[in-house]
């Protein structure tokens, strides 16, 4: 399994390139999973559901399944957040998996950077940041970068820069 994040600020466009470089990376027979790390208080589960019902009674585990998927849900009622190695190392095999978010973490990552945004670029302080996916190109450095519209030059830049995940986490 190898293992590509993509960083950079909210607003920079991570998740809707994510969502364009899924289906181009299968299409070269890639499989991918993701990992998104949430920056606040989120819900997969709806009140009135029977297992947002047994979470609130107090269930630490809650597993849904049918025909078609499974969630586990694991309430950390005030214990730490989970790790970048703790999480991926509850995915099942696949080919890839690409991290979004988790910018400050160690793993290889392509930086996604929107000049709109005025946000400061990541690589100069980072040097996890392998590639760079950008709307303009980014001044003095020799990374090598791909226009944030092009999802076929991402995903070349995502399969050079992806490192064995096994290796990574130690």
């Amino acid at each position: 399994m190898k293992l590509i994040g993509l960083a950079g600020w909210s607003g920079a466009g991570k998740t809707t390139l994510l969502i364009r470089l899924i289906p181009c990376l299968a299409r070269r027979g890639i499989g991918v999973s993701t990992l998104k790390h949430a920056h606040h208080r989120f819900d997969v589960d709806t009140p009135g559901k029977d297992s947002w019902e047994h979470r609130q009674a107090g269930a630490q585990q809650v597993l849904v399944s049918s025909a078609h998927r499974w969630a586990l849900m694991t309430e950390l009622r005030g214990g730490p957040e989970p790790d970048l190695r703790f999480l991926l190392s509850r995915l099942s095999p696949v080919d890839l998996v690409i991290v979004e978010g988790f910018k400050r973490d160690t793993h290889p990552k392509i930086e996604v950077h929107r000049a709109e945004n005025g946000k400061p670029w990541l690589h100069p302080e980072d040097p996890h940041i392998a590639g760079i996916a950008a709307d303009i190109r980014p001044p003095a450095t020799d990374l090598p970068w791909a226009p944030l519209d092009d999802a076929e030059g991402i995903a070349d830049l995502v399969e050079r820069f992806a490192v064995d995940a096994a290796a990574w986490m130690g």
